[in-house]
């Protein structure tokens, strides 16, 4: 993942710094689910359970992780730059409406 990517402009932004999880996860999820295929979205979060968690259950979801990155040198933040993907992905024995 390109740490230089955080800088680049993006189509949303989300704070979820001040937010445990699974909130942090949940709020990142309604926010990709609002946007448009092929949007980004600039997301800042603590290290942590959210740093672990939500970059890995976006990609698991189908979207695209294009950077993660600490928001300056030795900062508890970080940037993670996610694409939302085309594909609608439904839970398992559900059908998509």
């Amino acid at each position: 993942m390109k740490p230089d990517t955080i800088l680049e402009p993006v189509d949303h932004v989300l704070d979820i710094t001040r937010d445990v999880c699974p909130l942090t996860f949940v709020k990142a999820k309604l926010l990709l689910e609002r946007m448009s295929s092929g949007e980004t979205a600039r997301i800042r979060l603590n290290a942590g359970e959210p740093l672990e968690n939500v970059p890995r259950a976006l990609a698991e979801a189908g979207h695209e992780v294009l950077a993660l990155a600490p928001e300056a040198p030795g900062s508890a933040h970080y940037i993670l730059i996610a694409k939302k993907s085309g594909i609608a992905l439904t839970a398992p024995g559900r059908n998509p409406e």
